[in-house]
C-alpha cells in the first residue's frame, strides 16, 4: 500500500556541494521574554525533569552566495531558548541544527522511536539529535557535525561507525522555524547486527534507570512509511526518505 496521497510535511532541500558556517550573536530577548522563556522552561522540567539546559547550534537562516554554495548563519544558544516558539511568530524565531544517520541494512533504513524521557515521546526518527556548538573560540564546520552524527549512532543504536565514514546525503530546511537538517549515509551494517546492539544498550541503559533513548527500532526499505509509523515521525523523515530512495539508496553517499 502506498501512501502518495498524504501531503508531505513542509521541508525543502538544499542541495549544496559547499557548506560554510559563520557564527553570529545569539538573539536577544527583551526582559518580558527573558521571563517569560524562564517560566515557561520552568513547566517544561517540572513535565520531565530529565530536561536540561544543553548547548545547542541555533541556525540564524543560510545565504547561497554561490550555486552549490550554501551559508549557514548560526549562533550558540541552549535548549531553553526553544521556548521562544511559543512567543513569537514562527518567522522571528531561531530554528535549530541537527543532524541525522541514515544506516542502510538489508532490511532498510533504520529508524527508532523516541522514549517518554525525550523531547518527543513516541516520534519516529532517523538516529541523531540537536547538534551542540563547539568550544569558544573553535568553528563549526561539517567535521563537527559528522562527529556529533557518528556520536548520536552509538548512543541510540549502539552501533559505531568512524566519523570519516559519514557521507553527507542531503541538507533540509524547515520552511516554519528555518531548523536545519544534515543527514549524513553511514556504510551498510545486516539488520541483526543492529537490533542486536540495540537490545544490548536497551538493556544497559535501563539497567541504571534511565531507559533507551529510541525504545523501539525498526526498518523502512521504501519511500512510503506504514501507517504506525506515517502517523506520528519527524516532518522531516517522509521527504527525506523520498529523496533518498528515489534519487537512489546507493551507500556510496553520491547523489
Amino acid at each position: 500500500m502506498t501512501h502518495h496521497h498524504v501531503p508531505l510535511p513542509a521541508v525543502e532541500f538544499e542541495d549544496a556541494d559547499r557548506v560554510d558556517f559563520v557564527e553570529h550573536p545569539p538573539p536577544s530577548l527583551t526582559p518580558e521574554e527573558g521571563r517569560a522563556v524562564d517560566r515557561l522552561w520552568a513547566r517544561t522540567t517540572a513535565r520531565n525533569p530529565e530536561t536540561f539546559d544543553g548547548p545547542l547550534v541555533a541556525s540564524l537562516g543560510i545565504d547561497r552566495p554561490a550555486p552549490g554554495h550554501t551559508s549557514v548563519r548560526w549562533a550558540r544558544t541552549t535548549y531553553r531558548h526553544r521556548e521562544l516558539r511559543r512567543i513569537r511568530p514562527a518567522a522571528e524565531v531561531p530554528g535549530s541544527v541537527f543532524v541525522t544517520v541514515l544506516l542502510p541494512t538489508e532490511d532498510g533504513l533504520a529508524v527508532g522511536r523516541g522514549s517518554r524521557t525525550t523531547a518527543a515521546p513516541g516520534r519516529w526518527t532517523l538516529p541523531g539529535g540537536a547538534a551542540e556548538p563547539p568550544p569558544d573560540g573553535q568553528p563549526l564546520d561539517l567535521s563537527v557535525l559528522r562527529a556529533h552524527a557518528a556520536r548520536e549512532l552509538a548512543e541510540e543504536l549502539g552501533v559505531r561507525t568512524p566519523e570519516s565514514a559519514l557521507r553527507l546525503r542531503a541538507l533540509t530546511r524547515g520552511t516554519r522555524f528555518g531548523s536545519l537538517g544534515f543527514h549524513f549515509l553511514a556504510p551498510p551494517v545486516p539488520a541483526a547486527l543492529v537490533r542486536r546492539h540495540h537490545a544490548r544498550l536497551a538493556a544497559a541503559e535501563s539497567a541504571y534507570g534511565a531507559g533507551p533513548e529510541l525504545d523501539a527500532i525498526a526498518f523502512v526499505a521504501a519511500p512510503d512509511l506504514p501507517d504506525p509509523l506515517l502517523d506520528r515521525c519527524a516532518d522531516y523523515l517522509p521527504r527525506l526518505l523520498d529523496h533518498h530512495f528515489t534519487r537512489g539508496d546507493r551507500a556510496d553517499g553520491r547523489r
